[in-house]
Parts: structure tokens; sequence; C-alpha cells
């Protein structure tokens, strides 16, 4: 990388450091503010965020151990940037992030349950499946692990329009737009996922390499998929709450 590649990717992940840990104090800080039914979603939304705080640091760590800037020279120190952080991060959150969104709907016990495991330990599976093609340098291998991740990725975005559908058009109508525009937001920041990851096939990053492009997408669809998303459950959560009341005090 080159002086202004290497800030790039410094400054990103500077900057989802801070993100990620004002997130997390705004998430745990304001979980009073709603009803007590809908704090553990806001918990976990300060969860997501406080692991991708951790992992965003070593990361950050791990760029400044790789690489040697000397005035406008950027020279590789011979240790290699540890990347895997990513997926051990993803491996954490994107299950927690679908967890989100189902605790916040106030489903059934029975269906949230099912929601959980069937919709979490497809997010888990997505991940371990991507990961040996991220490490991959040959492009047939990415190609085919990129595929194999996709098919747990498209039951995810099937399950969440189709499945959680009926349950969404149970909501308060104060959260119902709400709701819908954190399935969207879910589904749309993800998609950014396996488009970053399929650059070095079609040649704009370097399989294998420590690419601007790649790190900075990464870096883009975290703090939507997290610190955003997060603030979108934390509305949720207190739109919902405030129709609890209204409800009660109308009775």
């Amino acid at each position: 990388m080159d002086l202004s590649q290497y800030s790039l990717v410094y400054n990103s992940l500077s900057f989802g450091i801070a993100t990620f840990g004002a997130a997390t104090a705004f998430f745990w800080l304001n979980r009073s503010q709603v009803d007590s039914r809908y704090r553990t979603a806001i918990t976990i939304s300060g969860i997501v965020t406080l692991v991708a705080f951790y992992h965003y640091f070593r990361m950050f760590e791990s760029l400044g151990s790789a690489f040697e800037v000397k005035g406008a020279k950027v020279s590789e120190t011979g240790v290699p940037f540890n990347d895997a952080y990513r997926y051990v991060d993803w491996l954490l959150t994107v299950p927690l992030l679908v967890t989100e969104l189902i605790l916040v709907m106030g489903l059934s016990a029975a269906e949230t349950r099912s929601r959980v495991v069937s919709l979490g330990g497809a997010a888990v599976l997505m991940i371990l499946l991507g990961y040996p093609g991220e490490v991959a340098t040959d492009s047939g291998t990415r190609w085919l692990w990129w595929a194999l991740s996709m098919v747990p990725f498209l039951y995810i975005v099937y399950t969440l329009y189709t499945g959680l559908g009926e349950s969404i058009s149970r909501q308060p109508e104060a959260a119902k737009g709400l709701i819908e525009l954190a399935r969207n937001v879910t589904i749309v920041s993800w998609c950014f996922y396996p488009i970053v990851f399929i650059l070095p096939m079609i040649g704009i990053a370097a399989a294998g390499s420590i690419n601007p492009y790649v790190q900075v997408g990464y870096t883009i669809s975290d703090i939507i998929a997290k610190a955003g998303y997060g603030v979108l459950i934390y509305q949720i959560a207190v739109a919902k709450s405030a129709a609890h009341v209204d409800h009660a005090v109308a009775a």
C-alpha cells in the first residue's frame, strides 16, 4: 500500500473504533428509557457494538504492527495483518443482530426461540462457510466458498421477507414502519459483504492481500449493520414502549 491507501485503512478503522465505542455507551445508558420487555434487545445491541469495538481495536493494532511508515513511504514489517479478527467478530455478532430484531418484535416465546435458532444458526453457518474463501488466494476456491455461504444468506433473506411478514403486520402502527426499515437495512447492509468479498475475483483487489477497498468496504458495512441498525432497534423499542403506555391509558 502507498501512504494514501494506508491512511485510508488506518482512519477507517479508527473511525470504526470511535463509532462502536460511542454506540455501546448510548445503548447501555439509554436502555432504561424503554419498556422492560425490550431491554434485552437493547442490551444485545450494546454487546454487538462492544464486541466490534474490541475487534476493531485489535485490527488497528495489527495494522500498525504489519506496516511501518517512514515519511511518505509505507513498508511491510513481515508481521502479517490479522484479518481473522473480522470473522471472529462476525461469528459472534451476526447471530446477535438477527436476535435483536426478533426480540424487539415481542413474538411469542415459542416463535422467538424458533426464529432465533433457525436464523441465528444460518448466520453462523454463513460466516463459517465464508472464511475459507476469504483466506484463499485463487479465484476458483473463493467462488466455491462464496457460493456455499450464499445458501444460508439467501435463506435468511427469504425468511426475513416471508416468514416474518405476518408477524410484522401484527406490530403496533407506530413501530411497524421502523421494523420493516430495520429488516430492509439488515438485508441491504448484509449485501455489501458478498459484494466486497468478490472484489478480488473481478480484479479490483488482490486475493490474500491487505487491500484498502476491501478493508474500507467491510468497515462501512459493519458500521451500518451494527451501530446504525442498533439505533433503529432502539427507536423501535421506544415506539413500542410508547404504544404500550398509550394502550394502558386508553384501557
